[in-house]
């Protein structure tokens, strides 16, 4: 029938140019119709079945193109933005080729996190899903997942780990700043990602500056690069060279764990994360293989070049546009650095977790700079929640930034205001910065006690002035410009 017609418009017209485009914007009006009428029909089969409210956009793309193109903007949260005035603060929308179900409630995407494994297991697009692998503990489910997780979690809350790295920590900054100079200009987001892959390798596999630290860098640079990008495995192409630079790494960590095993004494205390898996490796029973353990180091090596770095550059960057907070954190780590030289004693992992002021510039930069924009997850059967249908096989996007910018929980959330957490309890639900559920960020108190350091011995052994720069954040947060700043050494008169 479409077909027909569309001869017939064809044959009413001559081919002359006028009466072309005439054609052109014939069809274009009645596809424009065509498609108006399914997107009705859609959402009327939405309102019957209890979909929440919303657009599914155009067929196969759906809104995909308008939400990374806000991505890459200013605002990235105004694609959700918009639609939450239309359709409210759950809608539906079709997103990197699958219909979606977008949460910027913190009740409902509470649930969502906390069911994680049970109803709702992880969602990623086709490339990082093809480089993580099934056993990342990205993609585990279920008993392997919890297991993996709590290992790794409660070693890295042991106090014994945090005595040795509170000393690695203060070690690789201070190594890093010997070179700084009056007037040179430093660029912060190299810096911080220098030091926290160093920390993150010896907490890991006991690695340390040199030739293996330096090749496992230069590969994960290549790695990391094809997490988001086009699904394509042609040689060339960006998925294809993180995928040659992921078997690099896992050649090496394969003999790094061998010659581990070979020299292995049960009895030893643990003191890395390698040291915690290898000894879940014995027995015939033992889940944990030598690829799984290889695969997950590499994976957890992430938050090494991406979030934590990117925590530190993303504090200085608003203390430097926040001067009372920049003078009010300066005051208080001054306090604790004079009480430890009077008293010859050194800065423990406690000290620093204590500094409250320093602690809320923390929280504060986790909530304005969203380095975690949201998680992605999957429905394995039909689920209702707060009266918002999410049907079996659609994904779920838990979108914290919106909730993080959200007048109704934030008093002016676009202000950088770390006061605000002086009454704030930042363990509500309105504040979802590493995640939740039983896929809660096992490296919390760790990436507080780098960037509590880090801003310590910088704001007591510097001044600085920043240079005009902007974040970016799709498809991760970076800094346009690695966030220049040219310091200058605080001397004894300061």
């Amino acid at each position: 029938m479409t077909m027909e017609f569309l001869g017939r418009l064809w044959s009413s017209c001559c081919c002359d140019g006028v009466q072309a485009w005439m054609i052109l914007i014939r069809v274009g009006i009645i596809s424009g119709i065509l498609f108006l009428v399914w997107n009705k029909v859609r959402e009327h089969r939405g309102k019957r079945s209890g979909l929440p409210l919303g657009t599914l956009g155009w067929p196969f793309i759906g809104e995909t193109l308008e939400f990374i193109s806000c991505g890459y903007s200013t605002r990235p949260e105004s694609f959700m933005d918009k639609r939450r005035l239309l359709y409210g603060k759950v809608f539906k929308s079709h997103l990197l080729g699958s219909p979606t179900i977008i949460s910027t409630d913190p009740e409902v995407s509470k649930v969502v996190l906390q069911n994680d494994g049970r109803i709702f297991i992880p969602s990623y697009p086709k490339s990082l899903n093809e480089l993580m692998g099934k056993s990342s503990i990205l993609q585990l489910n279920g008993t392997m997942q919890k297991k993996l997780h709590g290992l790794i979690g409660s070693f890295l809350k042991s106090p014994r780990l945090k005595e040795q790295i509170t000393v690695d920590i203060e070690k690789y900054v201070l190594e890093s700043m010997s070179d700084w100079q009056d007037g040179q200009m430093i660029y912060i987001q190299d810096e911080t990602k220098k030091i926290a892959f160093q920390v993150l390798l010896r907490a890991l596999m006991s690695l340390n500056p040199g030739d293996e630290l330096d090749y496992l860098k230069q590969e994960f640079k290549k790695f990391i690069s094809g997490l988001i990008s086009i699904p394509v495995k042609f040689p060339g192409t960006r998925l294809y060279k993180s995928l040659q630079a992921k078997a690099n790494m896992v050649k090496m960590v394969h003999r790094i764990i061998e010659d581990r095993k070979a020299n292995y004494d049960t009895k030893k205390r643990h003191e890395d994360v390698l040291d915690v898996l290898l000894h879940e490796t014995k027995g015939a029973a033992s889940q944990f293989s030598i690829d799984l353990i290889s695969d997950n180091m590499i994976d957890l090596m992430i938050p090494g070049e991406d979030s934590v770095p990117m925590l530190m550059t993303l504090a200085v960057r608003y203390l430097s546009g926040c001067p009372l907070a920049l003078q009010q954190i300066r005051e208080e780590n001054m306090m604790l650095k004079k009480s430890k030289e009077e008293n010859k004693e050194l800065v423990t992992w406690s000290d620093y977790m204590s500094l409250s002021f320093t602690q809320n510039v923390i929280t504060e930069t986790l909530r304005l700079g969203n380095i975690i924009t949201g998680v992605l997850r999957k429905a394995l059967e039909d689920v209702e929640i707060k009266g918002y249908l999410i049907p079996k096989g659609w994904s779920v996007l838990t979108y914290f930034r919106s909730i993080h910018l959200d007048e109704e929980f934030y008093e002016s959330p676009y202000k950088f205001d770390p006061w605000r957490w002086q009454e704030k309890d930042p363990s509500g639900s309105s504040f979802t910065a590493f995640g939740g559920g039983h896929r809660l960020c096992p490296g919390v108190e760790i990436a507080r006690l780098e960037v509590s350091m880090f801003l310590h011995l910088l704001v007591t052994q510097y001044i600085w002035e920043a240079e005009e720069d902007s974040i970016v954040s799709f498809p991760t947060v970076y800094m346009k410009k690695r966030m220049p700043i040219k310091i200058r050494k605080i001397t004894s008169h300061y």
